[in-house]
């Protein structure tokens, strides 16, 4: 096979540079493995401490919430009074942040709608929630739950 004149190219003989997964090949590819699934590691866990110490400082990631507490109130309120929320949506004004004095969408309201509702069908488990987090800020582990039946099946 000639690809250029008075040149041969051997077909039968890998490529320079194309993985050959015999005899010393073989060892140094576990080898790059191995060191990079270390350094994967050490990643994971610089991260989570770092999450851990700023938790432990009140610090918790992610964006804050578009929908204040006042917001929601106000939303709730006129939603009992039989309006939806595409209606309500035009008076909302996002107080603080990048998008201060602009509209929340549609989805934040029906999201922060949806973390309300959650809250107050299971009350319990956001008290249980904050008294856990309040144990592991003082260094105490948290400890087993009593089980509670499913409102299902009540």
């Amino acid at each position: 096979m000639n690809s250029a004149p008075g040149k041969y190219v051997n077909v039968h003989r890998p490529l320079p540079g194309i993985y050959d997964p015999t005899g010393p090949g073989k060892l140094l590819f576990a080898f790059f493995a191995a060191m990079a699934e270390t350094e994967r590691e050490n990643i994971r866990e610089s991260t989570l401490e770092g999450l851990d110490t700023a938790a432990r400082k009140g610090k918790h990631g992610g964006r804050p919430p578009v929908i204040t507490d006042d917001m929601l109130h106000t939303v709730l309120r006129r939603r009992a009074g039989g309006e939806s929320v595409e209606q309500i949506q035009p008076d909302l004004i996002i107080p603080t942040g990048k998008r201060k004095g602009q509209n929340p969408s549609v989805a934040s309201i029906y999201r922060a709608l949806a973390e309300h509702a959650k809250r107050e069908a299971y009350p319990e488990a956001v008290e249980q929630a904050h008294a856990d987090f309040t144990a592991l800020q003082v260094g105490e582990v948290p400890g087993p739950r009593p089980a509670t039946p499913d409102r299902a099946s009540l």
